[in-house]
């Protein structure tokens, strides 16, 4: 019996270590990032159950460092089976992940706080929310470089899911007064930490930002990608992206929600992204892909392409020097 237990201690703290591995960026310079979204896996409604294939394929094919989920990923009554899924192609692959969740991940049976609790307790997943803000997909993690020591950072962060002020204000939600104060706070806790310089830094959450529209619109910004649909943002602007350019160390952030928009396009000299739909569609574009992002040790800038499920390459571009 004894024996017993010792090698179940063994297993829970072998999982505990391999998903509090440290990230770091390889021996060339470079971390990857590949973001997966909207997949609207149903497996109780047989619903984008055969997107797998694809979505191993696009791994195998990039060997990114994180895979990252930005949202609507398991949308049935019991996500539990959807997401062993996703676990077996994260496992065969080798590729940690995280998840920031959407508006509809949390609308079946399953609440935010569960779902939280269920992902960061699954193999092979850096989900961190610790509580201390509004949400249950707010957390940091930082990326270390030769010297063992932080050299840039990514912020996960829960954009929550339709309007709380219902009927005066319709539309989806959007990030509370305290989620922005968190960052801020998140931010120049870093700052302060490496001597009041900001580490370059990317945040990953579903709803796309007011500034997203505002930046398509403007004539003279320098676009990669399309826009299909209206811009699905909240109707109320609380001051994220403004908290951003004043903390000064968010050189991009990456979204999903809209499934036909995939486009990047600078703003203030912050990237705003989409990445590309992860689902399967009756329509042929955009076919099923991803978003690769790859940063660069000690630099404030990366490279960013849309990688589909056939094996193409779109929109390949590199921040700042593309959008000059």
């Amino acid at each position: 019996m004894k024996i017993l237990i010792m090698l179940l201690l063994l297993v829970v703290c072998g999982a505990s270590a391999q998903n509090n591995k440290p990230l770091r960026f390889d021996e060339q310079g470079e971390f990857k990032i590949l973001q997966f979204t909207d997949t609207h896996v149903n497996i109780q409604k047989g619903q984008n159950l055969d997107i797998f294939p694809a979505l191993q394929k696009i791994i195998d094919t990039e060997k990114p460092d994180l895979v990252v989920l930005t949202g609507d990923i398991v949308t049935a009554d019991d996500p539990q089976e959807g997401f062993q899924h996703f676990e077996k192609v994260f496992k065969e692959t080798g590729v940690p992940w995280v998840m920031v969740f959407g508006n509809h991940d949390s609308e079946n049976n399953f609440s935010r706080k569960e779902l939280a609790d269920f992902l960061q307790n699954r193999p092979m997943c850096l989900n961190a929310d610790t509580g201390e803000t509004d949400g249950n997909s707010n957390f940091v993690l930082p990326l270390s470089g030769k010297s063992d020591k932080t050299e840039a950072l990514l912020y996960f962060m829960d954009s929550n899911a339709y309007s709380t002020l219902k009927p005066l204000v319709g539309g989806w939600g959007w990030f509370t007064h305290k989620q922005v104060d968190w960052y801020r706070k998140k931010s120049t806790g870093f700052t302060n930490e490496n001597g009041g310089k900001t580490y370059p830094a990317l945040a990953f959450f579903h709803i796309p930002l007011p500034e997203y529209d505002l930046a398509w619109n403007n004539k003279k910004a320098v676009k990669f990608g399309k826009k299909r649909e209206t811009v699905c943002c909240p109707e109320i602007n609380t001051g994220m992206f403004a908290a951003m350019l004043e903390c000064g160390d968010v050189m991009g952030t990456f979204v999903g929600h809209d499934h036909y928009n995939d486009y990047i396009v600078n703003y203030y000299d912050i990237a705003l992204a989409y990445g590309r739909a992860s689902k399967t569609r009756n329509q042929k574009k955009p076919a099923l892909g991803g978003r690769v992002i790859v940063l660069k040790e000690g630099k404030r800038q990366f490279d960013t392409w849309i990688r589909e499920g056939t094996g193409k390459k779109f929109d390949e571009c590199a921040f700042p020097d593309s959008f000059q």
